[in-house]
């Protein structure tokens, strides 16, 4: 069975260079440990991608081909520059007087990332004076092979929402919590998220997310609990005075 337009998939891959096998990017944790590309505020897990759709992409090479695949395949993918992160520009390589860079200039080194004029490019050169920036994506020009293990399809409102949820939310998916019933959803904000930034951009694209993948829903509940943690402090200590009863 090959998936259709707006379907949500689950997808295990680790990508790689084709011409040099440098591997950039991958959903297992292990595989990141093992090419030195593992990083500790990255949640390890199989990636949700919605077929033909921009709310979870992937490449247009790596998309075209998923969405003939099956849950359970295993295959290499492979995406060319025209399907993948571009062709490269001559025009977006430029040199620039170094002071531009201000206090940065006596910090960077060819190799680094950077951003000028709000856009980001790479320094490939540095002399005389100026440096060389590379506006064209790290891998332009670039064949990119995608290892995939297609994992499961999220079918059931149940799953979608799961889904969304562990996706959007900066949480072990143990604590992702919600309530479906009937035509509403209830979700769980754990307080160790409150205060995080941009809490309320995370909520809004999750009902975005919801409305959209499960329609029959009608209304979404964003749960807050807030403690007084002084009168729970209070009310701990007061205990601990307390005397227990003497034995008869």
């Amino acid at each position: 069975m090959t998936f259709n337009k707006g379907s949500l998939i689950l997808v295990d891959y680790t990508a790689k260079v084709k011409d040099s096998g440098e591997v950039f990017d991958t959903t297992i944790e292990e595989e990141a440990k093992k090419h030195s590309i593992h990083e500790s505020s990255v949640k390890y897990q199989p990636k949700l991608v919605s077929i033909g759709e921009v709310s979870y992409p992937v490449l247009k090479g790596l998309d075209e081909a998923l969405a003939k695949t099956s849950v359970g395949d295993k295959l290499t993918v492979e995406v060319t520059p025209d399907k993948g992160f571009g062709e490269r520009d001559s025009g977006k390589v430029r040199m620039i007087p170094i002071r531009k860079l201000g206090e940065d200039a006596e910090k960077v080194s060819v190799g680094d990332t950077i951003e000028i004029d709000n856009k980001r490019g790479i320094i490939r050169f540095i002399g005389s004076g100026r440096v060389q920036i590379d506006y064209n994506h790290k891998y332009a020009g670039k064949t990119i092979l995608y290892d995939v293990n297609v994992v499961k399809s999220l079918d059931s409102p149940t799953d979608k929402v799961d889904g969304i949820l562990q996706s959007r939310l900066p949480l072990e998916n143990s604590k992702v919590n919600f309530e479906l019933k009937d035509k509403e959803v209830s979700i769980t904000i754990p307080e160790e998220i409150l205060r995080a930034d941009g809490l309320q951009i995370m909520k809004h694209f999750i009902q975005l997310d919801i409305f959209k993948f499960v329609p029959s829903l009608e209304k979404i509940n964003f749960v807050e609990t807030h403690l007084n943690k002084q009168a729970q402090k209070k009310t701990e200590t007061n205990d601990q005075k307390t005397p227990e009863p003497k034995a008869a």
